[in-house]
């Protein structure tokens, strides 16, 4: 026997989705990348885009104002020399 619902209720929904664009970004990455970027966000890292620079992908994370990359072998740089726009 289900409970029933209050005419003003509705019913719960899941609003914590990942934005299309992170989704998109993610996929790009290499396993290593997927790994170190876990790791990263763990420490409040998110993955804001993925660089393709001479032919390798660089993915690039932020968090409160730092930057971090991430080569395709998994090596994270939390210092890194980039300009981003």
């Amino acid at each position: 026997m289900q409970p029933e619902m209050q005419p003003d209720m509705k019913p719960m929904v899941e609003r914590r989705k990942e934005t299309p664009e992170q989704s998109v970004w993610w996929n790009k990455l290499s396993l290593a990348q997927k790994f170190s970027a876990s790791s990263l966000g763990q420490f409040g890292y998110e993955l804001s885009f993925v660089r393709n620079e001479q032919g390798r992908s660089l993915a690039v994370l932020s968090c409160r104002g730092g930057i971090a990359v991430i080569a395709e072998d998994g090596e994270i740089n939390t210092s890194p020399n980039i300009k981003i726009r």
